[in-house]
Formats: structure tokens, C-alpha cells, sequence
């Protein structure tokens, strides 16, 4: 898919969408370099074929040299609820972690730079679809350290060059081979209703079915992973000098809470039980992805957006783990 073979350092490649990329990365021909602490990560995550230099965010500037062409940076604390409660490591590592990354990049030469963001940089969308021009207004530290990320990279590359395109992911769901989610702890709901199947959880709490939607309960925008992991290969190509492009990544379309569950019964063949729960404060009805700028900047067409596809995915993924999955 991309144009000719590159050196490239892979920031959090050991964890969920880092190590799906990585893959998609080796088999287009290109070298990649990981860069991990494993707080969250995984050593078999690390996709074959690649180097692998285990520390931080903070320590880009001892692995990047003019030797490299681009960086994809994932490596973040990403869980909501922690991010609320411990607010001071979200900018640290987040934030500050990125700024060391940046200069370390300019310090050796490096110009390119994929980023991995977030819909939580929404925060609650007044309409959907979500587009990109829509006002960010992020409701947790999460989703506002990432903000503040996409806000230094504009900056960077108003002021030097460099050439970013920033990703903002709406529900990543699937696996890609041996490359899955393995969460710990889990709070995604497809692995949630997973784990019910494997016997590890007596049932799934669904939060509000009174929402103004088809079914009652809330529908959010999946995304396979795969399909993920090729938009940031052609946002390596399609990066230019001096400007940050924003896309969001989504099907375009919902899902509810019941689907998912339903879909997970049929794929698995096993009963999931069902805990019905009060609203959660700050849980938006719908969110979904206009993803028109990632298909007309980009060239991206996902592919695998049937959720039962995205499901058994996860499921073999889910399986294939045995006593690893904790």
C-alpha cells in the first residue's frame, strides 16, 4: 500500500492498535522499530520481524537518529476512568511524553508523524455524524491531554514542518491474527461481552434502554481494527510538509449496546446473560464517525464492517489466548 520501504519508530507497539500497525507495517516491506515500557503492552504484541526497544515515551531521543523517515506514535494512558481519577499522570505521560517525542524528532531529522487519536477529543457531539470541524469540548483528562497533543502538533508543524496526520478512532473492535485486545482492565464493551461467553464474567451490565434510539440502548460507531491499521499506512503517504490533516476513523454508522450482544450470542453460540443498570452520567445516546476526510484525503475504504465479522474476529482472538487472558 505505501510507496516504497521506510524505517520507522512505532511508539506503544506492543498494545492493542500498535501491534495491528506494526504488522500491517513489516508485511508492506517497511523496518519498524518498537518502542514500549510494557506497562500496558504486551511482549507478544510486539509483531514479528520487529526490533524492539523496551522504555518510554521519554526515551525517543536515544532510538531516533536521521536514519528513520516517519514516527507512529500510540504510545498514551488511555482509560477514562483513571484519567479522572489521576489526572497528573494523563499530562504527564500524554502530554509531556509527546513534547520529548517531538523535539527528539526534530533533534534527528525526523518530519513525519502519525498520531493516534481519539473521538473523546469531541467530548459530547451536538450532531451526528461527527466532523471533524465539530467543537472539541473533551469531558475527561483523557480525551483532553489528547487534545492538547493534536494542539502542539499543529504547532510544530506550523512552525517547523513537519509533516502529521493525526487519526481520531471511534470504537476499535476485532483482532488481526495473533494481534488482539487484551485490556487489563477491560472496559470496551465487545471483550466485556466476550469474556461473559468464556464463563470469566456472570453477565453484562447494559447501562440505560431508555435512550432515543431503536432498541433503547446506545449506539456507537465500530471500527474493525485491520481497517484501522490500513488508514495509517496511507496516512504515511499522504502526510505533507507543514500541515497537520485531522481525520476521523469510523464505519459512518451505529451499533447498539443490544446488537452487540445479540451478535456476540450467534457468533459464540453461548447465552449472555443481561444486568440492566441506570444511565451512566456523560453516556451520549449516539456517537458515530463521518469519516468522508479520512475516504477523500486518504484514499480509505474500510472494508470488514460487518459487526459480525468484527466479533468472531475478537472472539478467536479471545480464544486463542487460554489461561493468558487472565
Amino acid at each position: 500500500m505505501s510507496k516504497s520501504p521506510r524505517k520507522l519508530l512505532v511508539t506503544g507497539g506492543a498494545g492493542y492498535v500498535g501491534s495491528v500497525v506494526g504488522a500491517h507495517l513489516l508485511a508492506a516491506g517497511h523496518r519498524v522499530t518498537v518502542l514500549d515500557d510494557l506497562s500496558t503492552g504486551f511482549r507478544a504484541g510486539v509483531p514479528d520481524g520487529a526490533d524492539f526497544v523496551e522504555g518510554r515515551i521519554q526515551d525517543a531521543a536515544k532510538v531516533l537518529d536521521g536514519s528513520y523517515d516517519a514516527v507512529l506514535h500510540f504510545a498514551a494512558s488511555s482509560q477514562v476512568g483513571e484519567s479522572v481519577a489521576d489526572p497528573a499522570k494523563y499530562w504527564r505521560n500524554n502530554v509531556g511524553g509527546t513534547l520529548e517525542l517531538l523535539d527528539a524528532m526534530r533533534a534527528s531529522g525526523v518530519r513525519t508523524l502519525v498520531f493516534s487519536s481519539t473521538a473523546a477529543t469531541y467530548g459530547e457531539p451536538a450532531s451526528v455524524p461527527i466532523t471533524e470541524d465539530a467543537v472539541t469540548a473533551p469531558t475527561n483528562p483523557y480525551g483532553a491531554t489528547k487534545l492538547a497533543v493534536d494542539h502542539m502538533i499543529s504547532g510544530e508543524c506550523a512552525a517547523h514542518g513537519l509533516a502529521a496526520v493525526s487519526l481520531r478512532y471511534f470504537n476499535v473492535a476485532g483482532a488481526y491474527g495473533k494481534y488482539g485486545e487484551r485490556h487489563h482492565p477491560e472496559s470496551h464493551l465487545i471483550p466485556l461481552v466476550l469474556q461473559v461467553a468464556q464463563g470469566r464474567r456472570d453477565a453484562i451490565a447494559v447501562y440505560g434502554d431508555d435512550y432515543p434510539t431503536p432498541d433503547g440502548t446506545c449506539l456507537r460507531d465500530y471500527i474493525h481494527v485491520a481497517d484501522l491499521a490500513e488508514a495509517h499506512l496511507l496516512a504515511l503517504d499522504h502526510a505533507a510538509a507543514g500541515e497537520h490533516l485531522i481525520c476521523n476513523l469510523g464505519n459512518g454508522s451505529g451499533f447498539s449496546v443490544r446488537e452487540v450482544i445479540d451478535t456476540v450470542r450467534r457468533v459464540t453460540g453461548h447465552p449472555i446473560p443481561e444486568s440492566a443498570q441506570p444511565r451512566r452520567a456523560g453516556d451520549p445516546a449516539v456517537l458515530v464517525a463521518s469519516a468522508q476526510r479520512a475516504r477523500d484525503r486518504l484514499g480509505w475504504q474500510p472494508t470488514r464492517t460487518d459487526l459480525a465479522e468484527i466479533v468472531r474476529d475478537a472472539w478467536n482472538f479471545a480464544q486463542s489466548l487460554g489461561e493468558d487472558a487472565r
